[in-house]
């Protein structure tokens, strides 16, 4: 893939560092990047531990470091800042990008050592704004350029870590269109996932699906108890799945299940773990909920939901305002209120099922004209052609 607008970067070797390679936002985005920089004539390099993705970034051309970058341990961190220095000067690295704090201070201080510049990605709005928290999350601050994934995300580093405007390059993260396209999901993968989640043919219920990791701030339990505000005559239309891998928070799981039960919902909320269908996942349901109790810092199932042509409900706060109109493309709940959700619930499901396409499809229009990926890896490899000076060479 390669595209006309992208700055080249023959004989340039780009190496990003992220812990793992799970299925979340940050991980799909590094291998987005590592297709970028390929395309673009470069070497792209990526530091993990692995994971799902690993297929994925095989297939964009990227190669795989395998490193324990994940650990807090000051000891780790140390350790692989030797390491990374070591490869950059091995491997010749031009640019290194971190995109989560452990491996960031590994990188940033090998960058530093190495003379090698250095840019970090601000994922996510990290908790902690005093003392040693904060200290460790500013290393995301320190790039010699700063992406932020929304206007919320920048407007949050300038004022936690006082960061310069000028250094900061916002680029909202990307939806892949090719992917994230009704008509490009068969009927076959919709009744595959359907039976996946013991959903019968003849069970006409709208289905409501909340994705994501499962994790108290991505609002679960918090769904659950909106659905058990609802009366019995609004439950018995609905179906509540929650989509997410777990990654041994085995606790919440039974806190969840135990509020599942405390509300009488059986057979009204399922919790079907890990899906590696996405597309599919959005296809079959009708609303999908993203109720996060913390700020999101961009809010990727909000717009991937959106490019799927699905209303969306979410919270109020950090990125997701910037990726659902309220009352056009979805609605946004007060965060952390079940009186709130339970409202915006009852609003999305009492609407004809013809206003619930046309907010959908507005939804799909609006991320279109905002959040694509090629947008996405053409300003990254535009702020990695301003650091390495790409424009002067030409």
């Amino acid at each position: 893939m390669t595209n006309r607008d992208w700055p080249d970067l023959s004989g340039k070797t780009i190496l990003q560092v992220i812990p793992d390679l799970a299925a979340g936002g940050a991980e799909r985005t590094t291998v987005e990047i590592a297709e970028a920089v390929t395309g673009a004539g470069g070497r792209a390099l990526v530091i993990s531990e692995g994971g799902r993705l690993e297929p994925a970034l095989a297939r964009a051309g990227g190669e795989l470091i395998v490193m324990k970058v994940a650990s807090k341990n000051p000891v780790n961190i140390r350790a692989n800042t030797k390491k990374i220095a070591a490869l950059v000067e091995a491997e010749s690295v031009n640019l290194i990008h971190a995109r989560s704090r452990a491996p960031g201070w590994s990188a940033y201080i090998a960058a530093q050592r190495t003379e090698t510049p250095f840019v970090t990605t601000y994922h996510g709005a990290y908790s902690g704004l005093d003392g040693l928290k904060r200290r460790y999350n500013s290393v995301m601050a320190k790039g010699d350029l700063v992406i932020a994934n929304s206007d919320w995300t920048t407007a949050h580093v300038i004022a936690v870590h006082e960061v310069a405007p000028e250094k900061i390059v916002t680029i909202p993260r990307g939806v892949d269109f090719s992917a994230f396209d009704p008509a490009a999901v068969s009927p076959d993968r919709q009744h595959e996932l359907q039976n996946a989640w013991n959903i019968a043919d003849d069970d006409h219920r709208l289905i409501l699906l909340l994705p994501g990791r499962l994790t108290s701030w991505k609002g679960q339990k918090l769904a659950i108890e909106a659905f058990g505000r609802l009366s019995g005559e609004e439950r018995v239309k609905l179906h509540l799945v929650l989509a997410g891998d777990a990654q041994g928070r085995n606790k919440y799981v039974t806190e969840l299940e135990d509020t599942i039960i405390t509300h009488g919902l059986g057979g009204t909320v399922s919790i079907v773990g890990h899906c590696s269908d996405m597309p599919a996942a959005y296809a079959l349901a009708d609303i999908i909920v993203a109720p996060s109790t913390r700020p999101e810092a961009f809010g990727r199932v909000a717009a991937e939901a959106s490019a799927m042509a699905k209303p969306v409900i979410v919270a109020d706060h950090g990125g997701q305002r910037e990726t659902v109109v309220e009352g056009q493309t979805g609605t946004r709940a007060e965060p952390g209120s079940v009186t709130a959700l339970a409202a915006c619930i009852r609003t999305l499901t009492t609407l004809r099922p013809e206003a619930r396409q046309a907010m959908g499809e507005a939804g799909q229009s609006y991320v279109r004209e905002r959040f694509s990926k090629q947008q996405l890896q053409t300003a990254t490899l535009g702020v990695y052609a301003r650091l390495l000076n790409i424009d002067d060479e030409a």
